[in-house]
């Protein structure tokens, strides 16, 4: 993997400008991955790292997952005295559903410091509140149902090109969501959405990035 190769060769080189390196890590095998690394490309991926790291199972293993590989990352960081072998932010995507261990897996990331991006029912939610809101409590098939009225050629990959221009639509709706949904007294109740947060904190890293290369 790229990230991890040796740096000792180049201690010599000029100090390299700061950068934040996010591990990202997804129980679906084609929806989120692929939507995340479009979402990434868009907002300068070069000057980030993100690495989305699909087929990790239900939360409570992707969550170990996550766990092993932070830990994993910091001790190479101290090994070889480099802060760039860790990663400064894990976050875990996944969906509520029918999963066992649920509270398991939340206290676990809560425990390590991890970020979490869950859906509730499903990550599809997200997709559909580029195009309208959603209120009612619904179950995935029909989530997914609603939104291949949007979007006639969405199975499992999304369509980025056709979403993207209403992503402001989207992160507006989904806060509006979340701010409802804890006024029911239901936080992370169905249906409600996090993914905004880590899509927003990308954006945002690349936007920094960028203005650290352009006034270096």
């Amino acid at each position: 993997m790229a990230r991890r190769r040796d740096r000792s060769l180049r201690r010599g080189t000029p100090k390299r400008l700061p950068r934040k390196s996010l591990l990202v890590l997804c129980e679906g095998k084609v929806t989120e991955p692929k939507y995340l690394n479009a979402f990434k490309h868009e907002h300068r991926s070069q000057l980030i790292e993100v690495e989305v790291v699909p087929e990790c199972g239900v939360p409570k293993s992707l969550v170990e997952q996550a766990v092993d590989r932070k830990k994993h990352a910091e001790k190479e960081a101290r090994r070889y005295s480099d802060p760039y072998r860790k990663y400064d932010e894990v976050w875990c995507v996944f969906d509520v559903d029918i999963h066992p261990n649920l509270p398991e897996a939340k206290q676990q990331a809560l425990d390590n410091k991890l970020n979490l991006a869950i859906s509730n029912p499903c990550f599809e939610l997200w997709v559909l509140l580029h195009f309208r809101e959603q209120h009612a409590h619904q179950e995935r098939g029909v989530i997914q149902a609603a939104v291949r009225e949007h979007l006639h050629d969405f199975d499992k990959e999304v369509p980025y090109d056709k979403v993207q221009p209403h992503y402001e639509e989207a992160v507006g709706r989904a806060i509006a969501l979340t701010e409802w949904q804890v006024q029911q007294g239901r936080p992370d109740g169905n249906p409600s959405t996090a993914v905004h947060n880590l899509t927003e904190r990308i954006a945002e890293l690349g936007r920094e990035r960028f203005l650290g290369q352009k006034h270096g």
